[in-house]
This record gives C-alpha cells, sequence and structure tokens, in this order.
C-alpha cells in the first residue's frame, strides 16, 4: 500500500509523538537533525510537510524549494525560525503549540524565584570550590513578601497560584483583563505599573514583546521599587533595558536577577551580566522538561494529523480556516474589520466586558467567523503585538475574560454593508462602524452618532464640549507646531453638549503638543490613534 504523504522531523520530538504519526496510516516519516539551509534545499522537495523545534531553520528559499510542502509544524510557540510571509505566500500552512509548555514555564519561573531567594547556584559554586561560606549566602524567606506579576495570561496566572501557596502577596498588573475576570482572581490587580512597583519584594514578567512592553525593566521604572527589588524573566529578552539593570544590579538598588530569556539569543560572550555575583543566567530552559517535550511532541503530530488525514487546520499562525473561494469573497471585509478593531483599541478603556461585533449586507451570506476573528486580530494587536493572528485570536480573548458576541444584521439604516463594534464595561457602552467608499475604508458612526471620517494614518480624536471655537484653538496649536490636518468631522447627539472631533493628521504631534491640547478647556480626552 502507497503511503500517500511524506514528513520530514527535522529536530528532535517525543517517540510517542512519531509513533502517532507513524500508526496513522497515512504518513510515512523521515527523521534527519542538524540540517542547514544547502541540506534542506537538496531534500525538501520530497515532503508534504517538516516539524521543526528550535533548530532547524524554514527560510525563504527552503519554502520554495519545497514544491510539495503543504504544512510546516512548529512544535514549541514561537515561529521566528519559520519564513511565515513567505509561507503563505506560497499556500502553506504553519501550525504551532502554544499551550504545551506553560506548566514548564511556570515551574521554571518558580525555581529561579527560589534559586535567587536563597543564593542557590552561588552557593553551589561555593561549596564545589572546597569553601563553606554560609554567611556569605544568607537568603531571604518568599513567606509573606510581596510579589509583583507583569501579564496574567496562562502561564502569569499559574506563577500566581504557586506563589499563593508559599503564603507570598501577590500584585499584578494587567490591563488588558476584563473587571469580570479580575474579581474571580486571588490577587490584588493594580491600575498602573507605578502602583504596582511601589512595595514589590520580587517582580516577574509574563508579557509578549510589543511596541508596549520593550523595555519596561528600566532606570526609570525600577527607581520606583523599594531597594531590595529582585527580578525574574523567562519571557522575552526584549523587556529589559539590560545597561540600566546592570547599573541597578552594581548599586545594590535590585538585590539580584535571574533571566532565563535574552536579546539576541544566544546573548554574546561579553554580555554584561556575566560574572555578576547576584545574577542567575538559564539558557532558555524554561520549556526544557520532558513532561512540555512530550506535550509540544505529541500535540503537533495530533496537529498534522488531522490536517492530512481529517482536512481539519488547528493553531494555524498564518491562515484561517477558510474555502479559498470564500475567502477570497471576504478578505476585503476582513481588511476593514481589522482596521476597525485597530482603532477600537486605541479609543476605548483598555478593561471591557463584552465585545458584539455586528454585521449587515451581502456578507451575512457567509460564515462571518473570518470577520469576527479579523476584528479581534485588529484589536488585541496592542495587547499581542505580532504574537496575535486569525487563529489564536478567540483563545487570547477568553484569556483575557472578555465577552464576544457575533451578530447579524438586515439593515444597517443608510448603509447596505456595515462592520461595528460594541464596547461594554462598567454600565458604559463604546460604539463605531465602519464602511466602504469605493475601495476606502470610512468610520460612519461613533457612539451610534453619524460621522464621516477616513480610517488612514494618523487620527486624533477629541471628545470636548460642543461649544464655538474649540476646533479652531486645537487648530492654531497644531499649525504653530506644523501639524497639517488634512480633513475634520464631527459626531454629536445635540448641539451644546459633548462631541466627538475626527482630526486627519498629515504628521504625528509631539507629546509636548498633546499636552498643550488636553490643558484646553472643555477638551475631556484626546486621543492619538495610528491606522
Amino acid at each position: 500500500m502507497t503511503i500517500p504523504y511524506h514528513i520530514l522531523i527535522a529536530d528532535p520530538i517525543s517517540k510517542k509523538g512519531i509513533l502517532e504519526l507513524e500508526t496513522s496510516g497515512q504518513i510515512r516519516i523521515d527523521e534527519k537533525y542538524g540540517l542547514k539551509e544547502p541540506d534542506l534545499l537538496s531534500i525538501i522537495s520530497e515532503y508534504d510537510g517538516v516539524i521543526v523545534r528550535s533548530q532547524t531553520k524554514i527560510s525563504r528559499k527552503v519554502i520554495e524549494a519545497g514544491k510539495k510542502l503543504k504544512v510546516i509544524g512548529r512544535a514549541g510557540v514561537g515561529i521566528d525560525n519559520v519564513d511565515v510571509e513567505a509561507a503563505t505566500e506560497n499556500g502553506i500552512v504553519v501550525m504551532n503549540t502554544p499551550g504545551g509548555n506553560t506548566i514548564a514555564t511556570a515551574e521554571h519561573t518558580f525555581s529561579l524565584l527560589l534559586a535567587l531567594a536563597r543564593n542557590v547556584p552561588q552557593a553551589h559554586v561555593s561549596m564545589q570550590r572546597g569553601e563553606w561560606k554560609r554567611k556569605n549566602f544568607e537568603g531571604v524567606e518568599l513567606f509573606g513578601k510581596v510579589l509583583g506579576i507583569i501579564g496574567l495570561g496562562r502561564v502569569g496566572m499559574e506563577v500566581a497560584k504557586r506563589a499563593l501557596a508559599f503564603g507570598m502577596k501577590v500584585k499584578c498588573f494587567d490591563p488588558y483583563l476584563s473587571p469580570t475576570k479580575v474579581k474571580n482572581l486571588q490577587v490584588e490587580l493594580v491600575n498602573n505599573l507605578e502602583e504596582l512597583f511601589f512595595d514589590l519584594d520580587f517582580l516577574s514578567l509574563h508579557v509578549p514583546l510589543t511596541s508596549e512592553t520593550e523595555g519596561i525593566i528600566n532606570k526609570e521604572n525600577l527607581k520606583k521599587c523599594k531597594q531590595g527589588i529582585r527580578l525574574v524573566n523567562c519571557a522575552r529578552g526584549g523587556l529589559i533595558r539590560i545597561e540600566d539593570l546592570l547599573e541597578l544590579l552594581k548599586s545594590g538598588w535590585v538585590a539580584g536577577a535571574a533571566l532565563d530569556v535574552y536579546d539576541p539569543e544566544p546573548p554574546p560572550a561579553d554580555f554584561p551580566l556575566r560574572g555578576l555575583p547576584n545574577v542567575i543566567l538559564t539558557p532558555h530552559l524554561a520549556a526544557s522538561t520532558v513532561e512540555a517535550q512530550e506535550n509540544v511532541g505529541t500535540e503537533i503530530a495530533g496537529m498534522i494529523i488531522d490536517f492530512f488525514c481529517h482536512g481539519i487546520i488547528r493553531n494555524a499562525v498564518n491562515v484561517p480556516s477558510v474555502d479559498p473561494k470564500v475567502l477570497s469573497i471576504l478578505s476585503p471585509y476582513m481588511a476593514l474589520g481589522e482596521k476597525l478593531g485597530i482603532f477600537m483599541s486605541q479609543w476605548i478603556p483598555n478593561r471591557i466586558d463584552e465585545l458584539v461585533i455586528y454585521f449587515s449586507g451581502k456578507i451575512n451570506e457567509y460564515d462571518t467567523s473570518p470577520l469576527t476573528r479579523a476584528v479581534l486580530k485588529g484589536y488585541l494587536r496592542k495587547v499581542a503585538g505580532k504574537e496575535v493572528n486569525e487563529v489564536n485570536v478567540m483563545f487570547l480573548i477568553n484569556t483575557l475574560g472578555i465577552n464576544v458576541k457575533e451578530v447579524k444584521m438586515s439593515s444597517a439604516g443608510e448603509f447596505t454593508e456595515i462592520i461595528g463594534i460594541e464596547a461594554k464595561t462598567d454600565g458604559l457602552v463604546f460604539q463605531a462602524a465602519s464602511t466602504f467608499y469605493g475601495k476606502s475604508h470610512r468610520l460612519v458612526q461613533l457612539n451610534f452618532n453619524p460621522i464621516e471620517a477616513s480610517m488612514e494614518g494618523i487620527l486624533l480624536l477629541l471628545e470636548n464640549k460642543d461649544r464655538p471655537g474649540i476646533v479652531g484653538k486645537v487648530g492654531t496649536i497644531l499649525g504653530e507646531h506644523a501639524v497639517n490636518i488634512a480633513a475634520m468631522s464631527l459626531a454629536r447627539a445635540k448641539a451644546q453638549e459633548k462631541a466627538i472631533s475626527i482630526l486627519n493628521l498629515d504628521n504625528i504631534p509631539s507629546p509636548e503638543v498633546l499636552a498643550q491640547i488636553r490643558n484646553t478647556e472643555d477638551i475631556y480626552n484626546v486621543r492619538l490613534i495610528s491606522l
């Protein structure tokens, strides 16, 4: 019997995962490890799919040489070693396994926390030298201490549970968790980083690397902590400004740091934290457990089997599970929906309970779930950065505790094609709706009031009292600083009440200009929105 599908396993995965592939009856496998690009280029044309971990790089050249390739499976979370753009261009599905190493990462974080508190690695090295210096390694207890956690997703939650079991007080900062989910947590959730940093003994990081989180641990923020803070990072290397941490470790303001991740990886030989007595470094071991590797190995094997044997796509990072013909019809609406989601994320409060996404027009003849995912992808970009995609959006939105409803409307007034969002929190509703003007995207409703604004480039959104002269004052401030207004739109319910003005700008105003506008009388809110 001819086995139809041929898979290359280019990095070691668990034996259980390999066995599942072999016994599927549809898949023939080759295990070839340590392949470099020239090696891959010479053989990749034979295979329908390839499975990698982090060692093997699947470049554009390899993808374009893989004429039969239909799927690339990454046994792990990160996909930095796969050219996803090239895979997408060539119609190849890229899958990963985001949940298999949660417990391993949480346990490694806590291992470093304990090692940092009790100077375990330093004491071990001293004993290996034949020394007996008990006084040099006096530590601190975790019981009764305050642990700060930035990011309360899967791993952050597991770390919090372990800290509570050790009798620690846990404070968390995660501006995107819904108020409803916060009420069910046995931790203190704070509203800003300054409040989090105030009285910490330990700090652990569990957020993705985005424009908001890059360099979040810097001298300014660490100085907001009390002297003697200890820091653990098993998330992303770029979260920390290493030069700032180095300075504060040497001064004693930071008592110790334990790092498992770096930027770049591996860190260079002259990495400045090497050799410091109050620093613990591990080579990205968070997911390196037998159990985690078995989890991701069996998970990726099951996904490959589903793909080839049952036509089911799971955890794809580059394409939604939609028929290609339907996808070509929905693609313009998905682009509009994603743009609306990006707009909403920069306008409304971070913490919300519910998102209602509604559609009107011929798109209602199709399955609109890809449109919902596109809207959520735009909305979550601020939270998760490049890690968000059409497939993992539902998982991420559920992690935040946000309820999502999808509504198909028979009519939306004067517009035949509408994509709209209502965001609800604490009894408040924020609403926006968009449509097409030709091929361009337009915002046509804001808080249920008519408006007409281009959804392109830089938008300055003002909430203000509706009275003469306010827009003129704003225009004067912008003009004085060489910021040109390309267009302006106004939404209001009644004259002389609250109004929302949207100014399309040709360039980005400085923080000082925005502060000057905020200080203008009768302006309640100023938002700079980048589309």
